[in-house]
């Protein structure tokens, strides 16, 4: 831990030593910024953006505390949505309406501007993590069928089926065949394949079959002259046909295809925020170096796997000969994105003169843009110049200006031409929603991104109305009117302000990595909606999802929808409440144990062992992947439920109590955890849990963060 006598005086800032050091010795280590001048620029930088960050939050109280009283002085009435715009006008919640405008960003890379595809996230503070998100940009099709539900949920064992094996071949050959159609013949029945003069020949006996498209034919890939893969491309997505007859994949495979290796996770999102745990100075640091070696490229990790020792490493880039002789190049790791904290978190790994903690997302923003000198310098994440930060929970467009005047303090100093440093914007507060192109303004030179994220979203729509009434259960809120205006108005937004083929319009989170078959039915809505790219919990589930990026087009469905969507204000500011609530006992109950066994599961994992992210079973035992998001939707419902008295105090502690001899049980395979029903009063990760609930309706905005770090700092003292 950080004690106060580990600090370095610098100027009149005391940077903790750890930082301190890391940033000197291996931050700025062979770029052109010295120390010195580094830690100048971030002070005078830090002490000139310190009083807006503190009034923009100021500005958030404000407007929570003009709702509420609406709220109260209207409690009997009927809900009149025209007043309510109007009030919400007036206090400068919702924003007037500005002309149309296009997005004139610069330097983007083609993963953001060109190729749809799926987008990963993962924690920053995993080394391992990260290095098979950032390799996650080419999967293999079969590994990711055979080892998943997708195909079928035959028990797998450490023996090859050879049943299921062929349920694989089949199923992409029939993937082939769709994507990839022939002329006059199958996939099924090609029984040769080879290169002659560089151009792809098949045959199905002896008669010359052609692709349909003959321009989805790329390249190949030889070794001594034996031919190793063919590539193809659809829809500005690469897929390589492996050549190898010998493996058993390949066994009596006419052609010997023995995989489909595909472009999959085309970007990633190593987060540095919802994701992780990091709540002093010693986790900063962690995370920030495993994001150093990710820019230079050398992030290695050594770990041991069923008694065999391994090096991970970055993957290399993709080499063929193209179909005219030429040497092609392919990238072979995803582009990165570094997703920084929002404006709220403050961090003990820097203090002001008067000791008081600095605001962290400025720290992030500088420390991990410096990183990337190094990459601005080879080219191998962007080869466009360009640095990406994502930036979440930001409320509307004051505060997406104010991380616009972060980013060019962090220019200057770093001496990096103006908007190099790219924004993404979350869409995941309630006022940005309302005020989204107005937000998209602001940052019209910087934005990259946009999307959705139904979990923050839905805990800011009730803590925002936590005065109007009870929510509706939470199973019930996707279907709810807020929610399909907010989905789609996030696209009509996009798409008016000029982001098809410039920027990326998401979508979120596939929750459920053990849940592949549903996904495959259920994720191709993403693309189909217009999104060009949307997040997956695993690199399977990139691979998988990538699919449907080669059965839907989104560039030609951009065109159909542009100006089919409209824009729809009143649907997203109806509010998800229940003026009569007809729920019986049970009914009450079940939705009490669903939230605190989700809460409970998740934060013990989060304040005993540092870990903010990982795959938690729910009440049913489904692996769930949970982050600050999924906590932040449970505990404001159970903080709703409690301020309108469809619960007690009472009742939700018993219940909390009895999730928790649950978890405990659930977790028992696991050597190193620490259970909390052996004593409830002496359970930090209990009692955080019961604060987040009780103590929800005081948060600001209802997040998490503020008791999940004072916790988890007090766990780890």
């Amino acid at each position: 831990m950080i004690k106060k006598n580990d600090y370095q005086v610098v100027g009149k800032l005391f940077v903790s030593k750890l930082l301190y050091n890391f940033v000197g010795k291996e931050l700025l280590k062979n770029t052109k910024i010295k120390s010195k001048h580094f830690w100048s620029g971030f002070e005078k930088s830090i002490n000139n953006l310190r009083e807006k960050n503190e009034k923009l939050l100021e500005i958030r109280g404000q407007l929570q505390n003009s709702i509420d009283h609406w709220h109260i002085k209207d409690k009997g009435k009927k809900f009149s949505l025209i007043k309510y715009k109007k009030f919400l006008l007036e206090i400068g919640y919702l924003k007037k309406k500005i002309p149309n405008f296009k997005i004139q960003t610069k330097n983007v890379d083609e993963e953001i501007a060109k190729i749809p595809g799926p987008q990963l996230v993962v924690p920053i503070s995993n080394a391992r993590y990260a290095l098979n998100a950032a390799n996650a940009r080419w999967g293999s099709l079969y590994d990711a069928l055979y080892g998943t539900d997708a195909i079928g949920s035959e028990k797998l064992d450490n023996r090859y089926n050879p049943v299921r094996g062929g349920k694989v071949i089949r199923y992409c050959r029939d993937f082939l065949d769709e994507v990839f159609p022939l002329k006059n013949g199958s996939w099924k029945k090609v029984n040769t394949l080879k290169i002659v003069g560089h151009k792809l020949v098949l045959k199905i006996d002896k008669k010359i079959i052609k692709l349909k498209n003959l321009k989805q034919y790329v390249g190949y890939r030889s070794d001594k002259k034996k031919l190793k893969g063919v590539l193809l491309i659809n829809n500005n997505l690469h897929v390589e046909l492996i050549i190898n007859p010998y493996a058993f994949s390949a066994n009596n495979d006419p052609i010997g295809l023995s995989d489909l290796v595909i472009e999959s996770a085309v970007s990633t999102i190593i987060d540095h925020e919802d994701s992780v745990a990091a709540v002093d100075a010693e986790d900063k640091v962690l995370g920030y170096r495993n994001w150093l070696g990710l820019m230079k490229g050398d992030l290695n990790v050594k770990f041991e796997k069923l008694g065999k020792k391994y090096v991970r490493f970055l993957n290399s880039d993709r080499k063929y000969t193209s179909s005219n002789g030429k040497s092609i190049k392919l990238h072979g790791r995803a582009l990165l994105l570094n997703r920084n904290v929002g404006h709220l978190m403050k961090t003990p790994a820097v203090l002001f003169s008067d000791k008081t903690q600095i605001p962290e997302g400025i720290l992030d923003a500088f420390i991990t843009s410096a990183a990337c000198l190094h990459d601005l310098n080879k080219h191998k994440n962007s080869r466009t110049g360009s640095i990406y930060i994502v930036k979440p929970k930001m409320h509307g467009p004051d505060e997406v200006a104010f991380a616009d005047e972060i980013f060019t303090n962090v220019e200057e100093v770093l001496n990096l031409k103006r908007n190099t440093i790219k924004i993404g914007i979350m869409d995941e507060e309630r006022r940005t929603s309302s005020n989204l192109k107005q937000c998209i303004k602001k940052v019209k030179k910087r934005v990259v991104f946009i999307n959705t994220g139904f979990l923050d979203r839905t805990g800011d729509e009730m803590h925002t109305s936590m005065e109007a009434g009870p929510m509706m259960k939470k199973g019930d809120m996707k279907n709810s009117n807020w929610i399909k205006a907010y989905e789609n108005n996030n696209v009509k937004i996009g798409l008016e302000c000029g982001f098809s083929g410039k920027a990326q319009i998401g979508k979120g989170m596939w929750a459920a990595p053990d849940k592949m078959q549903d996904m495959l039915n259920q994720k191709i809505g993403h693309p189909k909606s217009g999104a060009n790219c949307a997040w997956t919990p695993s690199p399977t589930a990139a691979t998988l999802h990538a699919m449907h990026y080669h059965k839907v087009n989104v560039f030609n469905v951009h065109k159909k929808i542009q100006k089919r969507i409209k824009f729809d204000l009143d649907g997203l500011l109806s509010i998800p409440i229940i003026s009569k609530p007809k729920w019986n006992i049970d009914d009450i109950r079940n939705e009490l144990e669903n939230n605190c066994q989700g809460i409970l599961g998740y934060v013990v994992r989060w304040i005993n062992s540092g870990i903010g992210c990982s795959k938690v079973p729910d009440i049913n035992n489904i692996g769930l992947m949970e982050d600050r998001a999924t906590l932040r939707i449970s505990s404001q419902h159970i903080s709703n439920w409690l301020h309108h008295n469809i619960c007690t105090t009472f009742q939700v502690l018993e219940t909390l109590k009895k999730m928790a001899k649950i978890v405990d049980d659930q977790n028992k395979s696991d050597p190193g955890y620490e259970k909390m029903s052996i004593n409830f009063d002496k359970s930090i990760a209990f009692k955080t849990a019961c604060d987040l609930i009780f103590k929800g309706k005081d948060q600001p905005s209802g997040y998490t963060e503020p008791l999940l770090h004072a916790n988890r700092y007090r766990k780890k003292n």
